[in-house]
């Protein structure tokens, strides 16, 4: 179960309330690949005689260090339950999937995942993990992404994972994501944050209550255009419409941190993105149904290069070719929801 807890409750109260809370979480695997080659797909570096020399050693080490991860994902607010479910990108397929929900600390959980496979050329998909305790699966599906310009017509990339499901009793749904590299060019995250944007407008036209969570690698910050113009997600919670979506990472990015490095300074392309119908908009403190209460980016030492030029950095699996038998290029983010337990 969720975890149960009590907010302070003043003496003028009648009765105090309990409220459960849940975490949802997203995290960018950087390159889950297994040992053997995929066809069709890009990953000869990802196998025992590539560039890196991926064996199965490398492969374990790789699983066991993702799931210590995930396995602690919403572990400071719910000790002992983590997240109820987490969004991955940079997965290459279900038998990875399989070996890392088999990980002692995710097994434990008896976690489980979705996943539709992609037509990404190097073989990298997006993924829901989820611990089936706490959300019920109702329909996965994969919306592929349209690439629009002509010359684009040989090109294909990750889609948009949409699970629908169950939580605390409400239809929930997530879309995760990992729009196109920085190497794209802008206009190929903001042609994916507007059909986002549609998956979205769909999604809330079949079920304006829906509890829509938008949870990927972006790419790109949250005041970039992808996803303050092309999404449309808001800065401050009191401007979002009745369709419209909150991007509680701004002011995280503002104060001076985020959940990768590049020459010196951070960014934060690791987003979870709420409704309206999440939020708490007018302040009246009504929990009768899941409702936003806070985000943290994760962060443990072991995350982090300890000594050397690079002291401070999120600590990789692979550097200039090296194996470091780290975790991620990436810091994974957490949003924690609270309902009123009746």
């Amino acid at each position: 179960m969720a975890l149960a807890f009590i907010l302070g409750a003043g003496a003028a109260q009648a009765q105090e309330k309990k409220f459960s809370l849940y975490g949802v979480g997203f995290y960018n695997l950087e390159n889950l690949f297994d040992t053997c080659h995929d066809a069709g797909h890009n990953d000869y570096q990802y196998l025992p005689d590539g560039q890196l020399k991926w064996n199965g050693l490398k492969y374990a080490h790789k699983l066991r260090n993702m799931a210590r991860v995930l396995s602690e994902m919403g572990t400071d607010r719910l000790p002992g339950v983590g997240c109820a479910f987490i969004g991955v990108s940079e997965v290459e397929n279900a038998k990875c999937l399989e070996d890392l929900c088999n990980q002692e600390p995710l097994k434990a959980r008896n976690f489980q995942f979705c996943h539709i496979e992609g037509p990404d050329q190097r073989g990298v998909d997006c993924a829901l993990l989820y611990n089936p305790k706490l959300f019920q699966v109702r329909n996965v599906r994969l919306v592929p992404y349209i690439y629009i310009k002509p010359e684009d017509s040989l090109r294909a990339t990750r889609g948009f994972l949409t699970v629908s499901g169950t939580m605390a009793g409400e239809h929930v749904t997530v879309i995760v994501n990992h729009l196109p590299s920085r190497f794209a060019g802008s206009f190929y995250r903001e042609e994916g944050g507007r059909q986002i944007r549609l998956v979205k407008d769909s999604l809330l036209r079949d079920d304006p209550n829906v509890k829509l969570f938008i949870m990927g690698d972006m790419n790109d910050d949250p005041q970039d255009k992808s996803m303050a113009v092309a999404l449309g997600a808001k800065r401050k919670m009191k401007d979002v419409e009745d369709d419209g979506l909150w991007n509680p990472w701004w002011d995280v990015l503002a104060s001076g941190t985020g959940t990768l490095q590049y020459d010196g300074r951070w960014n934060l392309f690791d987003q979870i993105i709420l409704s309206r119908s999440l939020l708490d908009v007018k302040g009246k403190k009504d929990y009768s149904g899941l409702t936003y209460w806070n985000h943290q980016i994760f962060r443990r030492d072991y995350l982090f290069q300890r000594e050397g030029k690079y002291k401070g950095n999120t600590l990789r699996t692979h550097a200039g070719g090296a194996w470091l038998d780290g975790f991620s290029d990436h810091l994974p983010t957490v949003v924690y929801v609270i309902k009123e337990l009746k």
